[in-house]
């Protein structure tokens, strides 16, 4: 009788041997939510975990900036504009914190890429990312943005 423990070992023994042979492996993607979606909608999609697909554009590597409790400094941020068909929108990458590190953008001008993301929408508190660090999120202000936490290239 094979145990489910063998199965699985089994399975990643294959998956390993075939990336070690340098061989595509397909998996299910996520489906993505169009920006159109979100930016006409923001409040909706506020702290919900998307996935956007579209292409880089802007990327602005950020200065170290502190955590909202003004104890910690974190390095390594960048922002970028998320552009698909019809819109662009706002995306950060957080800073690693505590640890004063040297970190490019993960991204370039013109990439494709698939942005795993949660999206904070206006008027609701919180905070966002900007070029002087981190800041309290207005009404007035209406900034829609994804906070970043996988980026994936999409390879066509």
């Amino acid at each position: 009788m094979i145990t489910s423990a063998r199965i699985v070992g089994s399975l990643v023994v294959v998956l390993l041997s075939l990336i070690g042979a340098n061989t595509r492996i397909l998996v299910w993607a996520e489906e993505s939510t169009s920006l159109q979606q979100i930016l006409e909608e923001p409040r909706v999609y506020h702290l919900r975990h998307v996935t956007l697909r579209g292409i880089v554009r802007d990327v602005q590597p950020l200065d170290p900036y502190l955590t909202a409790d003004g104890k910690i400094t974190c390095y390594g941020a960048y922002l970028f504009r998320l552009e698909d068909d019809e819109e662009t929108i706002r995306v950060a990458v957080l800073g690693v914190c505590g640890r004063p590190i040297v970190r490019d953008p993960e991204v370039e001008e013109g990439d494709r890429v698939e942005v795993s993301a949660t999206i904070q929408a206006p008027s609701h508190g919180g905070y966002y990312l900007s070029f002087k660090g981190l800041k309290i999120a207005t009404e007035q202000e209406g900034i829609v943005q994804a906070v970043a936490d996988r980026i994936l290239p999409i390879v066509e």
